[in-house]
C-alpha cells in the first residue's frame, strides 16, 4: 500500500490508543466492522471518503486531523495534540 494508506491507518490507531478504545469500541462509535478497522489500520484497506468522515466523527476531529498522518511522538505513546481548524486553501 501507498504512503499515504499507511500514514492513515497509523493515524487512526494511535487516535483509538488514545482514547483508549479497542477496534471493537471504535467500530462501534464509527458505525463500521471491527475487522474492516483492523484492516484499515494495517493499511490493508483503502478507506473511502464516507469511511474517512465516519472515523473523524467517532473521534471528534476533523477529517484533515486524520490526513496528516500520525504525529513521531503519538507512535511513542504520548498524548496526541488536536489540531485547530485547517485554513482554506488559497484561490488559484
Amino acid at each position: 500500500m501507498t504512503t499515504l494508506v499507511r500514514n492513515f491507518g497509523a493515524a487512526v490507531r494511535a487516535r483509538r490508543e488514545a482514547h483508549g478504545w479497542s477496534q471493537e469500541q471504535l467500530a462501534e462509535h464509527a458505525g463500521l466492522n471491527r475487522s474492516y478497522v483492523g484492516e484499515i489500520e494495517r493499511g490493508a484497506a483503502i478507506a473511502s471518503i464516507v469511511t474517512v468522515e465516519k472515523l473523524a466523527r467517532a473521534f471528534g476531529v476533523p477529517i484533515a486531523t486524520l490526513l496528516v498522518g500520525v504525529p513521531p511522538a503519538a507512535s511513542a505513546g504520548a498524548p496526541i495534540p488536536e489540531r485547530g481548524p485547517v485554513p482554506p486553501a488559497p484561490p488559484f
